[in-house]
């Protein structure tokens, strides 16, 4: 079997392309993908309002499917592709997975993980944020713009 090795920027565009059909169905358009050696194993989109619950981030939805396709809890060889910074519920669910790495585009400077005083990742997990950080930022803005014109 061989591994396919692509760029981050690869892979926020497929978490973009999820966080497309999030809008497409009128959710907060945040998509997420989960790879592992190479291997998309998981894909997911925000669903808060399809399910009616408030924990139905993109990057909750990505954990479950992840943790359910390598058949553990522990995400340790993964890295989190998702086109907003994790707020700070997503943030504790990937601390607890012990997820290895996180990559993401647009900041959230107001629920954003990153704004709190103390780390809420767990300590192994290496994060980057502003990978595609314009397209991520512009896909929620014409969102929110749409919206308020309703």
């Amino acid at each position: 079997m061989s591994i396919e090795i692509h760029t981050d920027e690869y892979y926020m565009r497929q978490a973009l392309a999820e966080a497309r059909l999030a809008y497409e169905a009128g959710e907060v358009p945040v998509g997420a993908v989960v790879v592992s050696q190479g291997r998309i194993i998981a894909r997911a989109h925000n669903l808060t309002e399809r399910l009616n619950d408030v924990s139905a981030h993109a990057e909750m939805q990505a954990l479950t499917a992840a943790a359910h396709f390598i058949g553990g809890k522990y995400l340790t060889r993964c890295t989190l592709y998702v086109s907003l910074e994790p707020c700070m519920m997503c943030a504790g669910a990937l601390h607890w997975a012990q997820l290895s790495r996180l990559v993401f585009g647009a900041f959230d400077p107001r629920k954003g993980f990153s704004t709190w005083d103390k780390p809420l990742l767990h300590p192994k997990t290496e994060w980057e944020g502003g990978i595609m950080e314009e397209e991520s930022a512009a896909l929620l803005r014409d969102f929110f713009a749409e919206r308020r014109k309703d």
